[in-house]
């Protein structure tokens, strides 16, 4: 440890006052039933973390075409914007703020999720390889999913707009396009599955011309400041990973640098795989191009944190699965408190509360001991 505490100090994020720099990651759950609807368990869960300093929501779909994942939450209904409203209530209750992550998961899918047996989406006809997908019909593996046509492009970009709208009717204070793991916009973004020929694919420049689309898209609707973006550079999820990852996401992460966006979210970890391209690239690569805030992901402890924000690395660190069985995560970084053991994988995506809101927080183990 440093002995600075900077993790635990408070940041202000572009008039957000966040009470300190741990924000809780984004993390599929499964607990907004087959209707996709957020409900008040889902409020519980949110509600016993929100001592961090920000929260972002699970990824959510943002449109029937772009689910991919069994009983994940969505914002394509007035009926799901009503429910993320009580969770954003139980949250600003605590005083803590929170993003909405927007999500289209495009070949992460299966035609399994499509009444119509439609088949996942894509920038080309690239399936993943060497994996398989729990689907509504049972586990399958990984189809060839449809490349989009050109003029279907449009559409989505609204059905970004239109999801960022209902969520600032739901009281969010931000949201943040899931850009990252293998997901629409990611291989829209990677020379690895963008093999088009037209205005969206080829050039670096017009690999990125979808999520620059999107991130204008949504300053019709909110300011710059309440949008971030997170990234995945060094990630294999979904199979990714492209030869020139490093030219790519410096040019994305420069060109993001101009619209003054809330702050950047880079998976710069490599707990989730890495593709072995190159050299990994680190937060201290992206802080030469990008200058507002920058959010560090995966596989960090309290004492790695530190020292990325003592060093100027990073501005915040988000933490997912030590914040899956620790609800009180933060307060047991203050006190210097044992975290709780891991959860189960099992029960990660259990659709009950079981693995989910019902891990103690430490006042109440030390009690019963």
């Amino acid at each position: 440890m440093t002995g600075k505490n900077l993790l635990l100090s408070p940041f202000d994020l572009h008039g957000l006052k966040l009470k300190n720099r741990v924000v809780l990651a984004p993390m599929t759950r499964s607990r907004a039933g087959v209707e996709r609807l957020p409900n008040k368990l889902m409020a519980k869960y949110y509600g016993q973390r929100a001592s961090a300093g920000l929260l972002i929501t699970e990824a959510t779909v943002i449109s029937e075409q772009a689910n991919g994942w069994n009983q994940t939450p969505g914002i394509y209904t007035q009926a799901q914007a009503d429910g993320w409203r009580i969770i954003v209530e139980e949250v600003h209750a605590k005083q803590a703020p929170i993003f909405l992550q927007l999500w289209h998961c495009g070949r992460a899918s299966h035609s399994d999720f499509s009444e119509t047996g439609q088949l996942p989406v894509a920038p080309s006809a690239i399936k993943i390889e060497g994996d398989t997908i729990h689907t509504p019909k049972g586990k399958k593996p990984y189809g060839v999913p449809r490349a989009l046509e050109t003029d279907e492009i449009p559409k989505i970009v609204l059905d970004y707009q239109r999801a960022a709208e209902r969520a600032k009717k739901a009281g969010f204070d931000g949201v943040e396009i899931h850009s990252a793991n293998g997901y629409l916009l990611d291989t829209f973004l990677q020379s690895k599955t963008n093999k088009r020929t037209d205005i969206y694919g080829g050039s670096v420049e017009n690999r990125f011309r979808f999520l620059k689309e999107v991130v204008e898209s949504l300053l019709k609707v909110w300011p710059a400041n309440r949008i971030g973006v997170r990234l995945a550079p060094n990630g294999i999820y979904n199979d990714m990973g492209s030869p020139d990852f490093r030219e790519t996401f410096l040019y994305v992460a420069g060109k993001l640098n101009g619209y003054g966006l809330a702050y950047l979210h880079i998976l710069d970890g490599l707990a989730f795989g890495f593709h072995e391209l190159g050299q990994p690239m680190r937060l201290a690569e992206f802080r030469s191009v990008f200058h507002g805030p920058l959010i560090g992901n995966c596989g960090y402890t309290q004492e790695t944190a530190e020292e990325a924000i003592e060093k100027n690395y990073a501005d915040l660190i988000a933490f997912a699965r030590p914040f899956i069985s620790n609800p009180d995560l933060v307060e047991r970084f203050a006190k210097g408190w044992p975290l709780n053991p891991p959860a189960n994988m099992e029960d990660w995506y259990a659709y009950t509360e079981k693995g989910y809101t019902d891990f103690p927080v430490y006042e109440s183990v030390k009690v019963r001991s």
